[in-house]
């Protein structure tokens, strides 16, 4: 099973409409193609965020950060790229 891990964020020192619907986007697709996956919100613990940061190897990474297991995908934009380009699949690294 593929396992893809997102972290999104519900604290508002983050979250702006933009962050909101860029997450939005990413698990409508993944909702469409049937992928599972699961939601990390990283307003939660402070040691969340950080391990994110580190996993993506940026100290200001924001969300939402995409890993298909320790794999990393790449964030939104990267997703969005993705998309345009036609292989969404390819980022998620299916």
């Amino acid at each position: 099973m593929i396992r893809v891990k997102g972290y999104p964020t519900k604290d508002s020192k983050f979250i702006t409409a933009e962050v909101k619907q860029h997450q939005s986007e990413i698990f409508q697709f993944l909702d469409s193609k049937k992928i599972k996956y699961f939601a990390v919100d990283i307003a939660g613990s402070t040691d969340v965020k950080e391990e994110m940061r580190k996993k993506v190897g940026n100290p200001s990474a924001m969300p939402p950060q995409v890993f298909n297991g320790d794999k990393y995908c790449g964030d939104y934009q990267k997703f969005f790229d993705a998309v345009e380009d036609g292989k969404p699949e390819a980022f998620f690294k299916l």
